[in-house]
């Protein structure tokens, strides 16, 4: 498939479209979207499995007709394409700290809410894990998820504590997947910030009033 311009095929439903629509939103870019229905399991549809036939968004497709999947590498592209607004670090250090608390934010938090309501919503059974293929729900892993998500939120609150973004001093695609995990959590789970947690609210009272935050 070839484009004048790179397309960004997402859908509102999608955690992990919106973590690649902040990016974009907070380096100031403008790039079309494309709506994928996942609710009529569109993303199964031969046109969009020809786009990437792992069935998932978000993708991005470039002028040559490239398809860019996963999260990390189309924020990569982004980042080095266009960099201004830097979101992935400027030094070496920067970049690595970026990168380690960004991991432990996709695998702590944003992992483990995917995991309890892909093994607790009826509308999933069959589908535990996003992808290609099938895999059967595990109802018993659900608790244990809503345990990691508990840990999660301690942990991110005794981090901030001590600084002002995830991954510092400035803000970063580290503090994009802790947002997005943090209301991923309250919509899909019901497990909003724990009372006690200041450091981690104060946080997120003022990333979440960033405008990109709505993209």
């Amino acid at each position: 498939m070839t484009t004048s311009a790179p397309v960004l095929y997402e859908s509102k439903a999608s955690p992990n479209a919106r973590r690649v629509r902040i990016f974009i939103a907070e380096k100031g870019l403008e790039i079309p979207l494309r709506a994928v229905d996942l609710g009529n399991k569109e993303q199964f549809s031969p046109a969009y499995k020809a786009i990437n036939p792992r069935s998932q968004v978000p993708a991005l497709v470039l002028a040559d007709g490239t398809t860019i999947a996963e999260v990390p590498a189309i924020w990569r592209y982004l980042e080095e394409e266009f960099p201004r607004h830097p979101l992935l670090g400027t030094t070496a250090k920067t970049r690595a700290l970026v990168a380690m608390w960004e991991r432990r934010a996709e695998l702590d938090g944003f992992a483990a809410v995917m995991e309890g309501v892909r093994n607790a919503v009826e509308g999933l059974k069959g589908r535990a894990l996003s992808g290609p293929h099938a895999y059967e729900q595990i109802p018993e892993l659900v608790g244990r998820s809503r345990q990691r998500v508990a840990n999660f939120f301690a942990d991110f609150d005794a981090r901030l504590a001590s600084v002002p973004f995830v991954a510092g001093d400035a803000f970063s695609a580290a503090d994009i997947t802790t947002l997005v995990t943090v209301d991923f959590a309250a919509g899909a789970l019901k497990m909003p910030i724990p009372a006690g947690h200041a450091a981690l609210q104060r946080w997120y009272d003022e990333v979440s009033a960033r405008p990109a935050t709505k993209a």
